[in-house]
């Protein structure tokens, strides 16, 4: 197995909804969660798990319009990205670092942010494999990521039998 990846796979939307909730505990200020795949794959959905394991009040929807989500929850304020419209990305413009500074960053179409954003990420990809069953392969990037894939890793949602 490649130790900078682990691959969860899920046969509905709750099951991807859960995989977000059993990841968030592990979420600090600072953190960039990449999320990469087609559209209906399952992103916006990881994202609202994320969302209610933080506390986090309202319904998760994707800032596709807005770019930009701002979840207050218990613990941590969630930054809800969706770059899907951007050709490129200005990071300060977007107010990123100051993000970053407030809480845990959840990018979807992560591959579009500025590489040095990337840097030190969770990756997670997005793989539709029918109607509603998904399968979400966890990447490692840089000494923050590697800790989260460690959680990741360690997570009982997602894990086949």
């Amino acid at each position: 197995m490649d130790p900078q990846t682990d691959t969860r796979h899920s046969r509905a939307p709750e099951q991807t909804e859960a995989l977000g909730v059993a990841l968030a505990p592990a979420l600090r200020e600072g953190d960039v969660l990449l999320l990469s795949g087609p559209l209906g794959a399952g992103k916006t959905r990881f994202v609202a798990g994320l969302a209610r394991a933080l506390g986090c009040k309202g319904r998760v929807r994707s800032p596709s319009f807005t770019l930009v989500n701002e979840l207050r929850g218990e613990r941590l304020t969630l930054f809800h990205l969706d770059l899907y419209r951007l050709e490129t990305v200005d990071a300060m413009g977007l107010g990123l670092d100051e993000m970053l500074e407030r809480g845990p960053v959840a990018v979807e179409w992560g591959e579009r942010l500025p590489a040095a954003y990337r840097a030190d990420a969770l990756e997670l990809v997005f793989e539709l494999a029918g109607e509603s069953e998904r399968f979400l392969a966890a990447h490692a990037h840089g000494p923050r990521g590697h800790a989260l894939l460690e959680h990741w890793r360690a997570m009982d949602a997602g894990r086949e039998a």
